[in-house]
């Protein structure tokens, strides 16, 4: 496990600490903190700030909108797999090996139907909690992983913004939890989250904990820790002191875990979306959440539809186990969480020679929450006829921006311009307004 370390903000430095005087004494004070720290701090935590002066308060927040969860399907999801278009009478043409029988989608409307991994979503897609849009993505076809996740998650198109859309959300807010703004899975946060709004970053909540040589000496050591930084210069005492914080409320929340536990699968994105639940449902302050998955870039060897075993197959089945556990463990908790999958780009319409997909333009995005206006496809379906694709690709009827807009203003009771600059127009219909 990674220790913590303060970790200096590339997009917003820090503003100059007090002059020290460079003694070795000092020098030697600045190890001492940053050495004890990272040798009594386990659990992949990190925290950042972009402004020394920034501080953290422990207490619940006053914002009462919904706890905005983006997960990011990191790769490229083939949305013309996990969604299908089974009745547009272009698609299986396009894809006579890959494409998704009829007989086997669940069907949505007309022309979408879900992957038959993705079948245990139905029964949050028949109460209403789970609705599905297609044909989404930026306003400007970006094929290169790197590139498209980048300008994704700063969504700040023709601007010099260099900070994330969440890290402007979560500071549109006010003044919050030390977990306001998270990112549950791993120990670097994502760019959406990058400016100067602090965040926690932690590989999983279990494992936030101080290292002590012996049983119950974890208070004394925290209250040492504390106090040693209680006269370090704001940039190196606010993270060090707000993963104690942290730290200080961990166990409460796992200790409301419910028992028995929900069961979530044994994967990565189940632990993380576990971890999601357990912090909202434990009132811990939660504004925004990212979590990752990453290993959709399938460009050979996809697998059958029909195949358990394949590769495709196998991620939509955690997929959709991992998001029917996170609805059943929240509860009644449902109704204040918005939940967004996002992915950097589709994939192609047509199918490759490798059995896989190459990186396409519009996706298919899945959102759930008890706000949602669910059991319906929102938006519309350009088609895949020849002349209705962009470069050979599915277009983009619906900016990623624009339903992200809608779900600030109806849940989170902010204007779109707190995350994105420029007129974004939001749709409409696809959540309640609280």
């Amino acid at each position: 496990m990674r220790p913590l370390l303060p970790r200096p903000r590339r997009s917003a430095p820090p503003r100059p600490a007090a002059p020290a005087c460079g003694c070795a004494e000092d020098r030697a004070a600045g190890l001492s903190r940053r050495s004890l720290l990272a040798g009594a701090l386990a659990g992949g935590l990190a925290l950042t700030v972009g402004d020394a002066s920034t501080q953290v308060a422990l207490a619940e927040p006053g914002y009462d909108g919904d706890a905005l969860v983006v997960l990011s399907l990191r790769g490229g999801l083939d949305g013309l797999s996990a969604v299908a278009p089974v009745g547009d009478p272009s698609y299986a043409a396009l894809r006579p090996r890959l494409a998704v029988p009829p007989s086997v989608a669940h069907r949505l409307d007309g022309v979408l139907g879900l992957h038959p991994a993705l079948g245990p979503l139905m029964p949050l897609w028949t109460a209403g909690s789970l609705a599905v849009l297609h044909a989404v993505g930026m306003a400007q076809a970006n094929r290169s992983h790197f590139s498209a996740m980048e300008e994704m998650e700063r969504a700040a198109p023709g601007t010099t913004l260099r900070t994330g859309w969440l890290d402007r959300m979560v500071g549109g807010t006010g003044a919050g939890s030390v977990f306001a703004a998270v990112q549950a899975g791993g120990s670097r946060a994502a760019a959406s989250l990058r400016g100067p709004t602090p965040e926690l970053a932690f590989g999983s909540l279990a494992g936030l904990r101080l290292r002590a040589g012996a049983d119950g000496e974890e208070p004394r050591r925290a209250a040492a820790l504390r106090a040693l930084h209680a006269g370090a210069p704001a940039a190196l005492a606010a993270p060090a002191t707000t993963a104690l914080d942290a730290v200080a409320r961990t166990g409460a929340l796992l200790a409301a875990r419910p028992t028995p536990p929900v069961a979530y699968p044994a994967s990565d994105l189940g632990r993380s979306l576990r971890d999601v639940a357990t912090l909202v449902r434990g009132g811990a302050g939660v504004r925004a959440a990212a979590v990752d998955v990453g290993d959709w870039d399938m460009h050979v060897g996809m697998g059958s539809p029909t195949d358990p075993t394949g590769w495709m197959h196998r991620k939509l089945t955690d997929l959709a186990l991992s998001l029917v556990a996170f609805a059943a463990d929240l509860g009644p908790s449902l109704d204040r969480v918005v939940l967004v999958t996002l992915s950097e780009f589709g994939r192609t319409a047509d199918e490759n020679g490798s059995g896989g997909t190459d990186h396409g333009y519009g996706n298919a995005v899945l959102v759930l929450g008890g706000g949602v206006v669910g059991g319906r496809v929102h938006g519309r379906w350009p088609g895949l006829a020849p002349a209705d694709r962009v470069g050979g690709d599915l277009a983009v009827t619906t900016d990623y921006r624009s339903l992200l807009a809608e779900a600030l203003v109806a849940r989170c009771g902010l204007s779109p311009a707190t995350a994105f600059p420029g007129a974004v127009t939001p749709t409409s219909g696809v959540f309640r307004k609280r």
